[in-house]
């Protein structure tokens, strides 16, 4: 079985290359990183959640999660700077290849009444970002452990240009938009 980064040499640089009429390997676009964030809200009255959401995306990325901070105070939110608000993980080459498969393959199709991630979550520069509203689709996530579903934001940063690589890339790598 191929990883999906010989899928990506092999098969999507010499498609993308005809489709958009590269004269170069390098113009190609390719995923550069993937970015996931749990945000919560609730670290103030239960510190322990933190902990309990960096040990599970840990367990999803095999990666350690660094602690997000608030930038400034929010008197309606009850926040203050520096205050600890979430944890990401940014992951690169192969381990965000590893993440890409198991969320295209193994993920995503385990989400109840799944039609495909939408068209319309691209930012205008080639990167598209996605919500998931619970951890439990991940197959390392065992459910009797769970003390709170979270949800989390998955952003796939590209070198592509426009939109159009990068839906297109992404459609090839196995991204399952809805059509």
């Amino acid at each position: 079985m191929e990883t999906l980064r010989e899928q990506y040499e092999k098969e999507v640089v010499p498609a993308l290359m005809k489709k958009f009429n590269y004269s170069s390997v390098m113009q190609v676009p390719k995923l550069e990183k993937i970015v996931i964030n749990i945000g919560l809200g609730e670290t103030k009255d239960n510190p322990k959640a933190l902990d309990n959401a960096m040990n599970d995306l840990s367990l999803i990325t095999g990666q350690r999660p660094v602690v997000t901070k608030a930038k400034k105070s929010i008197a309606a939110f009850k926040l203050r700077e520096g205050a600890k608000i979430g944890c990401k993980v940014t992951l690169r080459s192969g381990k965000m290849y590893d993440f890409a498969y198991k969320l295209f393959n193994v993920a995503l199709p385990r989400v109840r009444d799944f039609r495909g991630v939408p068209n319309n979550s691209f930012d205008g520069r080639g990167n598209y970002s996605m919500g998931v509203k619970e951890q439990l689709i991940f197959p390392e996530i065992e459910y009797d452990k769970v003390d709170k579903l979270r949800g989390m934001d998955i952003i796939f940063v590209t070198t592509a240009k426009t939109d159009e690589e990068a839906k297109e890339l992404l459609t090839l790598l196995g991204m399952p938009f809805r059509v």
